[in-house]
């Protein structure tokens, strides 16, 4: 036995065959340093349950007991126990064990076999391809007392290898099932294997498959179910909350236009790309950039374009396709200036800001095409135009110009419904980049959706045709200043 801590300490301790230490047990045990939780199990833990003993330690236990089992079938894949506390095991006998808690359930079977991962002690654990083949057995059972999973769930599992690794990872994957199944006397199980991989890489007919992750891989449309997962998130959050109509004031041509510049000019700033005011109007009256700063002109001009035309800003998707084509059409409007950014096409390699990582290249129009369900099933204006405008912002589509992108396509839901458009002045920066981040991170859509509200608010009361007047306006509300110099609103 090993001894690393003298016996009364240690949470979990084994019996022993050896006189001397079965009777320090026993004297431990008539002492009341520790007690016995399970055959041939004891522990120093008064505290805790047997069965929360039991299932810290499992791995533990069971190399120490069972001394070449492999965790296997849905347990090699899941590495907890079932809902129903069961554990499966390959053994050599078959036989159900009763532990605090847990019901262990070998199956007699192959031992472990090159390429299987240690656990604990004697224990080993099938490795990724024999536990895909293990889990398309036959079960007669079913729900949480079945030893294999789901298709769909073992579809997921193989379109996550797809997306990770590549179709080069998902064939090496097959090419390895296919010597383990010779091994292991398991072809008819690897015939199931390869028709669903082939499905996966479109080489086989795709009516195999019943997820809707992988279905959508084989139609050539992969997407990032991680970030579905916030889309779902902040789509319940708006279709619970009922939201403030604040009708568009601006609707002469040249209020539009002003508020327009303004618009422009904030969703440059906020990005980096910062003028004085007076320089940006310049650029925007002579159409003219500044020979020193012709990309950074050529962006406010873009967005100024986009923003400033009637006809545009009360253009919406309608269709998954539509969405895709009106956001290559704008991006090329907006950064037809930077030849090095790709103005016009998707990303063909993968962004992050800081510790943040967007949505995978190859994913892009997948996920955009999965968050226009929710987008589509939306109705309240404001509702619309804060999910489109999170949707850009959290896939990240193009190498540059994302956020300006996700704003312009926010505002162009509002100008359709008659509501003032959303700009987001530099005071409110900070708020607005934090509550992106409190969603995307922790799936809080609150504090996003009362910054986005209040920047509503504060939005609707810029307005008029005068444009010295909006410029006032915006002074009084500190809207040029930076965000350390005014304190926190939403948090």
């Amino acid at each position: 036995m090993e001894n690393i801590l003298p016996i009364q300490l240690q949470e979990i301790i084994f019996s022993s065959s050896e006189p001397s230490v079965s009777k320090q047990l026993s004297k431990l045990e008539s002492a009341g340093k520790i007690r016995k939780i399970a055959s041939r199990i004891y522990s120093s833990n008064f505290t805790d349950s047997p069965a929360a003993l039991v299932r810290r330690n499992l791995f533990t236990i069971l190399g120490r007991l069972y001394p070449g089992a492999v965790l296997s079938h849905r347990s090699a894949l899941e590495f907890q126990p079932t809902a129903a506390g069961h554990v499966f095991l390959t053994y050599s006998y078959t036989k159900k064990i009763a532990l605090p808690g847990l019901t262990l359930r070998f199956m007699q079977g192959h031992g472990r076999i090159k390429g299987d991962n240690p656990l604990s002690g004697e224990l080993y654990a099938s490795q990724l391809e024999r536990a895909l083949l293990e889990n398309l057995q036959t079960s007669r059972q079913s729900g949480p007392e079945s030893k294999t999973c789901t298709l769909q769930e073992l579809e997921n599992r193989l379109e996550q290898v797809a997306r990770t690794k590549g179709e080069n990872g998902l064939n090496e994957l097959r090419d390895r099932a296919r010597e383990i199944a010779l091994e292991l006397g398991m072809e008819s199980e690897f015939e199931k294997l390869n028709r669903l991989v082939g499905a996966l890489l479109a080489s086989r007919p795709s009516s195999v498959l019943t997820s809707p992750l992988a279905r959508a891989r084989a139609f050539g449309n992969p997407y990032d179910p991680a970030r579905v997962e916030v889309f779902e998130k902040l789509f319940v959050a708006l279709k619970q909350t009922e939201f403030q109509d604040f009708p568009d004031r601006n609707a002469s041509d040249r209020s539009f236009h002003n508020f327009a510049f303004f618009e422009a000019y904030f969703s440059n700033y906020i990005e980096g790309t910062e003028f004085e005011l007076e320089d940006a109007m310049q650029i925007i009256e002579t159409q003219v950039p500044f020979p020193t700063r012709s990309e950074d002109s050529h962006d406010v001009l873009g967005t100024w374009k986009l923003v400033s035309n009637w006809a545009e800003m009360q253009t919406v998707p309608e269709t998954p396709a539509a969405l895709l084509e009106l956001l290559l059409y704008r991006h090329q409007v907006l950064l037809g200036a930077r030849v090095s950014k790709k103005p016009g096409q998707f990303k063909d390699k993968n962004n992050r800001a800081g510790d943040s990582f967007f949505v995978d290249h190859a994913l892009v129009k997948g996920t955009l095409i999965k968050g226009f369900d929710y987008y589509q099933a939306l109705a309240d204006p404001f509702a619309k135009a804060a999910f489109i405008m999170f949707l850009i912002s959290e896939v990240h589509p193009f190498l540059d110009g994302n956020g300006r992108m996700a704003r312009v396509m926010m505002n162009a839901e509002l100008v359709v419904q008659g509501q003032s458009k959303i700009i987001i002045p530099t005071v409110y920066r900070d708020d607005y980049m934090v509550a992106l981040r409190r969603l995307t991170r922790q799936h809080d859509p609150t504090p996003y959706l009362r910054m986005m509200q209040r920047a509503h608010e504060f939005s609707a009361t810029i307005a008029g045709d005068d444009m010295d007047a909006m410029k006032v306006h915006l002074e009084k509300c500190n809207a040029f200043k930076q965000h350390d110099e005014a304190q926190l609103r939403f948090f």
